[in-house]
């Protein structure tokens, strides 16, 4: 019985799955022109936010996604910060999204900008392109998304990970979202992520309807910090203090199936 429901549920997401990707894909480019033709008239127009949010609920609706948020009472909406949170699914930035009350933009690998009509809606929107491949440019496509973060009054959601873990336990730190903390003084938005590896498993090509919590920590000010003094400790304290919330975040879930 417990194997035929368990088939039954893989069969019914994978239908899911396939009937709905190819839509949303065609949805996505039709949003993508939108926002080019937006951005011919003005490059920095408030619909583009109304755009990522709504494309963000799109596609927490394909397996379904029903998440939840705590700790919004530690977000000011006029506030810039560089949000760091753990990586587990591609889920996890419309989840940013959605949960947030801010004006977010992250960074994104080179292949994506490949997408015809994907690529220019994303740069003209101010998301930042990554090359992992060639030598000094993740480094350079960070600094150039705090300026535009800067220039345009974005928030960036940086995972400190690096890449997405594979078997939902925390990966190591890298300095990245710390420096950019300190040195533009931002304060630095911690976010939690659990449930998002159960929808879209590692290496999975099914989308599995779940849940999925974020949880905001009230956020670090950077103003007085340097990167001699306070970087390696912040880094420590933060990746600490996240392992230690997504572990009992974890214990609290019950995974379904």
């Amino acid at each position: 019985m417990v194997y035929a429901n368990a088939m039954l549920r893989t069969t019914l997401a994978a239908a899911r799955t396939f009937v709905f990707v190819p839509l949303f894909f065609v949805y996505t480019l039709l949003i993508s022109a939108i926002v080019i033709v937006i951005g011919l008239f003005d490059e920095d127009s408030p619909i583009h936010d109304a755009i990522v949010n709504h494309w963000g609920g799109v596609v927490l609706r394909i397996p379904p996604v029903k998440w939840s948020v705590e700790g919004l009472e530690h977000v000011d909406p006029n506030q810039r910060y560089v949000v760091a949170s753990n990586h587990l699914s591609m889920f996890d930035i419309p989840l940013l999204f959605r949960g947030l009350p801010l004006h977010g933009r992250f960074l994104s690998k080179k292949e994506i900008f490949r997408i015809p009509l994907v690529g220019r809606a994303m740069r003209t929107i101010g998301i930042v392109e990554v090359n992992r491949q060639a030598h000094g440019s993740s480094r350079q496509a960070i600094n150039d998304g705090v300026r535009i973060a800067a220039e345009r009054g974005y928030s960036l959601l940086v995972f400190p990970e690096g890449t997405r873990s594979r078997t939902a336990e925390l990966l190591p730190f890298k300095k990245g979202a710390f420096r950019i903390a300190i040195d533009t003084g931002l304060p630095l938005l911690r976010v939690v992520i659990e449930g998002t590896n159960r929808i879209n498993k590692p290496e999975g090509k099914v989308f599995y309807p779940g849940r999925a919590r974020l949880r905001v920590l009230p956020p670090i000010e950077t103003a007085q910090m340097t990167n001699k003094d306070d970087l390696n400790p912040m880094l420590a304290e933060v990746q600490d203090m996240i392992q230690a919330e997504y572990t009992a975040m974890h214990a609290e879930a019950t995974p379904e199936g």
